[in-house]
């Protein structure tokens, strides 16, 4: 990569971007420069960066001017309005909100998984939901052995996929519930500290939230399996970062447990973590600051002759959101994609 680029990060100031700020340094992102960007409120504050302070901007339609790639997480109603100004720019916009997921002329890409879709974007690539990039990096190199024919997610998310603020609620209500105090309730609905509840986004008429369903499309989009079969259940858990999912798989045919751990423990972006002796599979506390997707406790579904289950941890605001945007950046400059395959009209519809 002996050509550099100028970067904008959207949302600076968040777990996100802050997460975003650290990986461009340690992964040496080629850059020319680099521009942070946020609300108003947030213009003035200092970041570092390679032992540098960098003032924070307000966001505006000049922002993008010369910029080549903009690492979008300050939230969906933030990416659709400023859509527009960034592809009119010429800049490539990596979005890790819900707003462009399920559009069929955004690519969703997860790098170990579709790479190959990045390439046909026309300004805008979506960054999948955590839950979704985590429990596909972990599954896909199976279904690319044997076709998986459903899915079935239990998820135990962190406080940090609400982002920092919810993580600092956390530790406040564990201090609260601890001196006999009443915990203090912003980012959640319900105390988290010592307790847990189903995820608190909004529930549809068949009973699925809004978190279920993400990871039931996005899948589907992913895998380019429109009618897969997947089901899941998304639970709120006081773990402060990096998730954790039970995965129960069908496949046609029987799936071996020795063909499925040599296939994970060589899978990109997996490690696997199984100490059966000693019952030591994945946690969250040994994915936090992790790049890989820790997988472990696979074994046979008694139910079902053809099933297979899986545990994994990964670490949600690392390869869950900023990992896997900068290694989309890395994709689009690896393979010179940063240009549109097509040149848009306008950005992407914005219903």
């Amino acid at each position: 990569m002996s050509q550099s680029y100028h970067v904008a990060i959207l949302g600076a100031t968040g777990a996100v971007g802050t997460e975003l700020l650290q990986l461009l340094e340690e992964r040496q992102f080629p850059l020319s420069k680099l521009t942070l960007l946020a609300s108003p409120r947030s213009a003035g504050q200092p970041l570092l960066f390679k032992g540098k302070e960098i003032l924070v901007e307000a966001v505006s339609d000049r922002a993008f001017d010369g910029v080549d790639i903009v690492l979008a997480s300050a939230g969906g109603s933030t990416s659709k309005a400023w859509a527009d100004a960034i592809v009119k720019a010429g800049a490539v916009m990596i979005d890790n909100s819900s707003a462009f997921r399920m559009q069929p002329n955004v690519p969703l890409v997860v790098p170990e998984v579709n790479p190959k879709a990045a390439a046909a974007h026309q300004g805008i690539i979506a960054n999948p939901n955590c839950t979704t990039i985590l429990m596909t990096v972990a599954i896909y190199p199976l279904h690319q052995v044997q076709p998986i024919q459903r899915i079935v997610a239990s998820t135990y998310q962190s406080a940090s996929g609400a982002g920092a603020r919810a993580m600092e609620e956390v530790k406040a209500q564990a201090i609260a519930i601890l001196n006999g105090e009443q915990p203090p309730t912003e980012s959640f609905p319900y105390p988290l500290a010592f307790n847990l509840f189903p995820h608190n986004t909004p529930i549809n008429e068949q009973g699925y939230c809004e978190e279920e369903m993400k990871m039931v499309n996005e899948t589907r989009k992913i895998f380019e399996v429109p009618d897969l079969r997947v089901s899941a259940t998304c639970v709120r858990v006081p773990v402060l970062r990096a998730h954790s999912e039970a995965i129960n798989l069908e496949f046609a045919q029987p799936f071996s447990l020795e063909t499925a751990r040599d296939v994970l423990s060589h899978a990109p972006g997996v490690k696997l973590v199984e100490d059966w002796e000693r019952n030591y599979f994945p946690m969250p506390i040994d994915a936090t600051g992790k790049d890989e997707v820790l997988v472990g406790r696979i074994r046979q579904d008694l139910s079902h002759p053809s099933g297979l289950e899986l545990w994994l941890c990964g670490d949600q605001v690392r390869k869950g959101a900023a990992l896997n945007a900068v290694q989309i950046a890395e994709l689009l400059i690896n393979n010179n994609w940063l240009k549109p395959t097509t040149v848009p009209s306008a950005a992407v519809s914005h219903s």
